[in-house]
């Protein structure tokens, strides 16, 4: 799949004047915007990597050192993760003390406990519930092409991704009671500032929505250990079970931290694979001559690792440009110097896969929508942090294999029958908790060839 026209990042205009400060120079305060103003922030952001791949800035009053250059990103977060440290996350009146927002000794016991659940060995036993999950979407686009009715897909990404999970958290399919119920996650997740310490957005009922999550999250506790109790039943076991068993060995897992731990893998198992799916089709329609010659190129792959690797190379170049965790935000627990840059203990520092993903000397003409940069004798970077659209450390994403997984098997349904053509495109890009598209994704299907 050659080249094709750069893409656009569509992101608000924002303009402001920020700090061009060496990596040895000290932050200077410039007038920005509020920290929960995703353009903005982005925007400054943008500017301020203009300096070099460490710069120290001010947004505010608050000093900040942005890490762009894989060097100082991997060396951050892979090298010293005792000294950059997750604090006050930003999720955690959602996520409570679950995998995400732990730390310390908790952290490390919490994801030894689901760690194999999520090797590339352990998705396999939850691939039944993947596929289940992508049959269901599947239909669900046969009827609309059928009838010639449009799809939201915004909508149907994000209900096979939480289909998915909510099978391997329950091992029950997802109703749409409970999608509706779930609903309150979005709404959450929507609040959350751009960077930690700024207030949600007072605009939406966020206290309703936690206490329907927390409803909801009680409820299937609470039906699981019924089921649990009952004599006859002998069905596998799934991830809420795992949980419920470690609460009776180790009294640390409460019922709080079970509801910490089921709303962490119902966030972090959804909001991803929906959103990159969703950019996935927005690329695709914006530049038709990519979605050509991937449909050409699928038609006469030579078995299914070849057509595997046409599909993961779509999803991979989709994580570099639209990558659903943008900005990854770090706590120095002590004085430290980072690349010859003093950083004093408390000041937070800020990686940006989105900028790392843009950076001309390792991603030539990085705009550009080119999947086959993923493709055997495609030009991409080898340095480990050149792309970490799931993180790099200690701390990367625990359902990478999971996710990547999922998105293999609905598209190798969706992307060979249909060709969406989108009707409502997003106008921007939102730069918050994740980076998703601003508003309602829809469109119309056609047949993929004609």
């Amino acid at each position: 799949m050659p080249p094709s026209a750069p893409v656009s990042t569509d992101v608000p205009d924002a303009p402001v004047p920020v700090p061009v400060s060496g990596p040895t120079s000290q932050p200077t305060p410039v007038p920005t915007p509020p920290p929960s103003s995703s353009g903005g922030v982005v925007e400054l952001l943008r500017e301020a990597a203009q300096a070099g791949p460490l710069t120290a800035l001010r947004i505010g009053e608050r000093p900040f050192v942005l890490a762009t250059g894989p060097d100082q990103t991997q060396e951050m977060l892979a090298k010293r993760p005792e000294v950059y440290v997750k604090h006050g996350h930003r999720a955690r009146p959602l996520l409570g003390d679950g995998l995400i927002s732990a730390s310390g000794g908790a952290w490390k016991r919490q994801r030894k406990l689901l760690q194999a659940q999520f090797t590339v060995a352990g998705t396999r036993r939850w691939a039944h519930h993947i596929t289940a999950a992508a049959e269901r979407i599947a239909a669900r686009w046969d009827a609309a092409a059928g009838a010639g009715a449009q799809v939201d897909i915004g909508r149907d990404m994000r209900f096979f991704a939480l289909d998915t999970i909510w099978r391997t958290l329950t091992g029950t399919a997802l109703d749409e009671a409970t999608e509706r119920e779930l609903e309150a996650v979005d709404t959450v997740v929507a609040s959350l500032p751009t960077l930690a310490g700024a207030r949600p957005d007072p605009a939406l009922a966020v206290d309703e929505a936690l206490a329907q999550i927390d409803t909801t999250a009680h409820r299937v506790i609470g039906l699981a250990r019924a089921r649990r109790a009952d004599a006859k039943s002998d069905g596998p076991p799934h991830l809420l079970d795992l949980l419920l068993d470690t609460a009776e060995t180790q009294p640390e897992y409460t019922d709080g931290l079970i509801r910490d731990e089921l709303v962490t893998l119902l966030v972090a198992g959804h909001e991803t694979t929906a959103q990159t799916l969703c950019w996935l089709f927005v690329l695709l329609d914006r530049h038709p001559d990519v979605h050509d010659r991937f449909l050409t190129a699928y038609a006469a792959a030579d078995g299914p690792a070849a057509r595997d690797a046409l599909l993961g190379a779509l999803v991979q170049e989709t994580l570099r440009l639209y990558p659903a965790v943008w900005l990854v935000p770090r706590h120095a627990a002590r004085d430290d110097v980072l690349d010859g840059l003093p950083i004093g203990a408390g000041t937070s520092v800020l990686a940006c896969p989105y900028l790392t993903h843009r950076i001309p000397e390792l991603w030539p003409d990085p705009e550009r929508f080119e999947p086959a940069r993923f493709l055997p004798g495609g030009h991409r970077p080898h340095h480990p942090a050149a792309f970490q659209p799931f993180g790099i450390g200690a701390r990367a994403c625990l359902g990478q294999h999971f996710a990547l997984q999922e998105m293999l098997t609905l598209l190798r349904l969706l992307l060979p029958a249909h060709r969406p053509s989108l009707t409502t495109p997003p106008r921007s890009a939102v730069f918050g908790a994740n980076l998703r598209p601003d508003g309602s994704v829809r469109g119309t299907l056609t047949a993929a060839r004609a």
